[in-house]
């Protein structure tokens, strides 16, 4: 499996979890909608290293 592909994975789980069980895209605006800002950041540095690591 491409770790590309894994980054991607996990981050979908992640998404999943953040919405059933941390309730973050609830109608009330908090500070848990940062963690998904976060969450896609984390992301896009991930696929960002691993088609980097990839190339070389």
């Amino acid at each position: 499996m491409n770790k590309s592909t894994i980054v991607i994975l996990v981050y979908i789980i992640g998404l999943i979890f953040g919405a059933l069980i941390l309730d973050m895209w609830s109608a009330q605006t908090s500070p848990k909608a940062l963690l998904g800002i976060g969450w896609t950041t984390l992301l896009l540095i991930g696929l960002f290293l691993t088609e980097k690591n990839e190339r070389n």
